[in-house]
């Protein structure tokens, strides 16, 4: 008849076990990370807080950018954004592009007032927050770079100039 352990030798093998477990775990846990970072490690971008701002910065944009063109400004354009690169520009972007894409702010024209109409807007009804003392400062680049074009009608069409063809209908 096979001999029964003591129960606290019992406890203590099971303990001893649990121990093993744990150790064959954290080890190959460790080698995985070693692993993934021997793989992958230069590719890892630790951060986080800079990585959410550049994503909700493109929620809506088409285009990704490299590291380097973050800051890029080409002929006074902010590349990354689209808008105009002036003095205040950080006040302008952190702003203005922190819900959508700079390219919608551009693709748009407004007086001063409709600028202003606009953000009220936003703020009652998209969650935009008070622009405090730097809404004069965006209102301002907004109605200087972005105002209504005055644009008259097209040039007339030089009849004499325009090739006619008959269209033929079979």
């Amino acid at each position: 008849m096979p001999s029964e352990k003591d129960p606290l030798e019992q406890e203590q093998q099971f303990k001893n076990f649990s121990l093993f477990i744990t150790l064959v775990k954290t080890m190959l846990f460790i080698l995985c990370a070693a692993f993934l970072y021997i793989g992958f490690g230069d590719k890892f971008d630790f951060n986080f807080h800079q990585q959410a701002i550049k994503q909700s910065t493109y929620a809506n944009s088409q285009s990704s950018f490299d590291d380097e063109d973050w800051d890029k400004v080409e002929n006074g354009i902010h590349v990354a954004s689209g808008l105009v690169y002036v003095d205040n520009f950080d006040i302008i972007r952190a702003n203005c592009t922190a819900c959508h894409s700079g390219k919608l702010v551009a693709q748009n024209r407004a007086t001063r007032e409709g600028w202003q109409q606009m953000i009220r807007w936003m703020q009652e009804t998209q969650g935009l927050w008070d622009l405090g003392k730097n809404e004069p400062i965006i209102l301002d680049y907004l109605a200087k770079y972005y105002a209504p074009k005055e644009v008259g009608r097209r040039a007339n069409l030089d009849m004499a100039e325009v090739e006619w063809y008959i269209l033929e209908m079979e």
